[in-house]
């Protein structure tokens, strides 16, 4: 079963618990039987009924405490039931038994980032985008974890993968436009901002930001900052 990752980064408070280890396991160690869950209570968590997922996946678990794949998909239903303490212990337990899937980093960098804790978000996430480096997601989020950290040049590096993987993605040329004007970059900031607008003239953020950009022209760009407050999403 192939399970999606979180969309949008919600605010919430999570307990900091124990920096995982993301040494995988060896072939040996991670067997065929550890990367396959239980058809039942993969089919309660694509029906979302999370409570019953939760319930059939820790059956899964009693018999096999060493399932990889059931912990990843245990801690899935209980991010999505808002339990994120669970969500986060279960996500690091399947890294310490050899799970290496692009969309458990994905997810837990993801829960990382809401937390605030950049570091190991821009680490996991940067797995992610080695496991599944087709995928424009990892290097979507990976760009937001180096921007909070004021690494602009790798977020401007891998914004503009995600966007050579998926073009169409309107947040992540927004976001390029912001990353550009935190740069200095101010002409490609406004010509992504404008093509923007141009294209959805009701999308606000492109709007909102190029609006940013005007204001500041009167008192000169260097009075631009990234505190000057550029919109992020709609």
């Amino acid at each position: 079963m192939s399970i999606c990752y979180r969309a949008g980064l919600a605010v919430l408070i999570i307990l900091v618990l124990q920096s995982p280890t993301f040494a995988s396991a060896t072939s040996e160690e991670a067997s065929a039987d550890q990367q396959v869950c239980d058809p039942v209570a993969d089919y309660y968590l694509g029906m979302e009924d999370y409570p019953e997922a939760i319930r059939l996946h820790r059956e899964v678990l009693d018999r096999n405490p060493n399932n990889a794949l059931a912990h990843y998909h245990l801690g899935f239903a209980y991010g999505l039931m808002g339990q994120h303490e669970h969500e986060l212990a279960e996500y690091q337990k399947a890294v310490s038994l050899g799970l290496d899937d692009w969309q458990l980093f994905l997810n837990l960098g993801l829960l990382y980032l809401e937390n605030g804790q950049l570091k190991d978000a821009t680490e996991v996430l940067r797995l992610s985008t080695l496991l599944g480096p087709d995928h424009s997601e990892p290097h979507f989020n990976l760009a937001i974890a180096y921007e909070r950290r004021g690494m602009l040049e790798q977020a401007e590096q891998q914004m503009l993968l995600s966007l050579q993987i998926d073009p169409s993605q309107v947040d992540a040329h927004n976001m390029l436009g912001a990353i550009y004007a935190e740069e200095g970059k101010y002409m490609r900031a406004h010509d992504e901002w404008t093509e923007l607008v141009e294209a959805d003239p009701d999308y606000a953020p492109a709007r909102a930001n190029l609006n940013i950009l005007k204001r500041v022209e009167r008192s000169g760009l260097e009075g631009l900052s990234p505190q000057s407050g550029f919109a992020r999403e709609p």
